[in-house]
């Protein structure tokens, strides 16, 4: 007896089959060879926006993996509407050209260019805090160098020292939500 009831409340338990195929009722907005909606895809982009003064850490989803350089890019280009819309902004925004990006084994050296022409800020240690802990987010990258037309560049930690060697993440730990 004990059979047939099992039996009975499982068949109670499944989902009805249909007499002929359909649709789905919510079928995937992409397919594949297709662009993909912002904020959709399988590759996770980390980069390392301002709020509130602190440098915090986004994600954003993407079709495709990012390369360093072009991570770096997509940080110099700032926070996108949704971000902005967060509360989320950038030091970099306007501060510098996008630099160029080398790597040499596990140390990215971050070429900045003439570093003369563009002034003191006030908001420099984040500008530099941003790109160490978007680059040092990559797991192939261990430091940070800057240069400026090829020589080290001397540039703030979290605690305002300065630095012309090679940054990572604990030199802006306490910039860091």
């Amino acid at each position: 007896m004990l059979p047939l009831v099992c039996a009975l409340v499982l068949a109670g338990c499944g989902i009805p089959l249909d007499d002929v195929p359909r649709e789905p009722d919510n079928p995937r907005p992409y397919r594949s060879g297709t662009a993909t909606a912002p904020g959709v895809g399988s590759a996770v982009e980390r980069l390392c926006l301002v709020k509130d003064d602190r440098i915090t850490r986004v994600q954003r989803r993407l079709p495709t993996a990012r390369t360093a350089p072009e991570q770096l890019a997509d940080l110099f280009g700032g926070p996108n509407a949704a971000e902005q819309a967060d509360g989320y902004t950038s030091a970099l925004t306007g501060a510098l050209p996008a630099p160029r990006l080398t790597l040499d084994g596990a140390a990215a050296v971050v070429e900045i260019g003439d570093w003369t022409a563009h002034g003191i800020r006030s908001d420099e240690v984040l500008a530099f805090g941003q790109i160490v802990c978007t680059l040092t987010s990559r797991p192939e990258i261990g430091t940070v160098e800057f240069t400026s037309g090829g020589r080290p560049l001397t540039v703030p930690r979290a605690d305002l020292s300065l630095s012309d060697g090679p940054l990572t993440l604990v030199d802006y730990d306490e910039l860091i939500t």
